[in-house]
């Protein structure tokens, strides 16, 4: 059974992505992806832990910044959930992160394969980089949508490096190579991917 905080967030993340988002194939995505959602899943009974990127998380989700209500309701009950959220650090292939990424970066899934509720069709989780880090390039099957909420710097594909802004948006195709750094301050978005066609 959901916790009501879960509740909370995954209704806040369907209207702040619903409000931002506005690319067709995104838009596909989501509606399959929080369809799906509308069915919990198994919740996990595993206890909240942090990493020590998770020192940035204070300044990433300052409330002062976000002046725009479904960003700010997205956020609040981000916080609410958080404390039962596990973080973790990216495992794989990291030749192309930055200094420091080890420790300066995680990462937890909300809805998802070892997340906050279990699931394998609609994965819903949040990245948080410290200041200066640069996630490594990557790629997966499932496609994907980003709700960005600082300020940071993105890529995908062969485009440059380009800076959705709080409340920004981008969608990865299936395949598509990907990666995003902070700048001076931290950078925190929120993911969304649809993996039910690549289940095996």
């Amino acid at each position: 059974m959901r916790t009501d905080s879960l509740q909370e967030f995954l209704d806040a993340a369907h209207a702040a992505f619903t409000a931002k988002v506005t690319e067709p194939q995104a838009l596909a995505s989501l509606s399959r992806i929080f369809s799906a959602l509308e069915t919990p899943g198994e919740m996990s009974d595993a206890p909240g832990a942090r990493l020590p990127a998770c020192a940035a998380l204070a300044e990433a989700t300052d409330l002062a910044k976000f002046s725009d209500p479904a960003l700010r309701r997205f956020i609040e009950a981000f916080l609410r959930l958080e404390p039962a959220l596990q973080w973790r650090a990216r495992t794989g292939d990291d030749a192309t992160a930055g200094e420091g990424f080890a420790d300066g970066h995680a990462n937890a899934i909300i809805a998802g394969p070892g997340g906050a509720e279990r699931r394998t069709d609609a994965w819903l989780g949040v990245s948080l980089l410290a200041p200066g880090i640069r996630y490594p390039d990557h790629t997966h099957p499932p496609e994907e949508t980003y709700l960005v909420l600082s300020n940071g710097e993105f890529h995908h594909g062969t485009s440059d490096w380009f800076e959705p802004g709080i409340g920004g948006t981008l969608y990865n195709s299936p395949g598509i190579v990907h990666a995003m750094r902070a700048g001076n301050a931290p950078l925190f978005a929120c993911w969304a991917l649809w993996a039910e066609p690549h289940l095996a």
